[in-house]
């Protein structure tokens, strides 16, 4: 996938609306828990986030134009060791395995390591869920931890 045909771009209210809308299928679902249950609550968060010193930090993704998903950083610690946990969902099905998450990854990373200054980023994610697994590794980031969590099979990545 040609990196130059994805475009990170500040989130607004209606991407937080289409996302979560679109995070609301039935097999998004089983890859990517949610925290937020009613679009109020996604909204919430997103308000929060865009307060100065927020503990997250997200960005849009869009492909050739068309908005695709997201990615973003949550628990941001700015202390000692500054630190960030990551997570990303595109949620256009039809582009799956086309390598964009890859390239909205790598792009991101950089991003925040710039505007961050993070010393490591951590990732959580099924154990089951190949595709995000290969994103993960393909960006740099190594399994430190398998375990199972509320019956599923879980991996905790970490990039340093």
């Amino acid at each position: 996938m040609d990196t130059l045909e994805i475009e990170l771009l500040d989130r607004t209210r209606e991407n937080v609306e289409i996302y979560f809308y679109k995070t609301q299928d039935e097999e998004i679902g089983r890859m990517l828990p949610s925290a937020n249950a009613t679009l109020g609550q996604a909204l919430a968060a997103y308000d929060e986030a865009c307060l100065p010193g927020a503990a997250s930090l997200g960005k849009s993704v869009y492909w050739q134009g068309q908005y695709v998903g997201d990615v973003w950083c949550y628990g941001i610690n700015r202390e000692e060791t500054p630190s960030a946990m990551l997570s990303y969902c595109i949620f256009e099905k039809k582009l799956w395995g086309h390598g964009i998450a890859t390239a909205a990854v790598a792009l991101f990373v950089k991003y925040i390591r710039e505007h961050l200054s993070l010393c490591s980023i951590g990732a959580f994610t099924y154990a089951n869920n190949t595709g995000s697994l290969r994103v993960l590794e393909k960006n740099g980031f190594v399994c430190r931890e398998r375990f199972t969590e509320d019956g599923r099979e879980s991996a905790y990545y970490e990039l340093s």
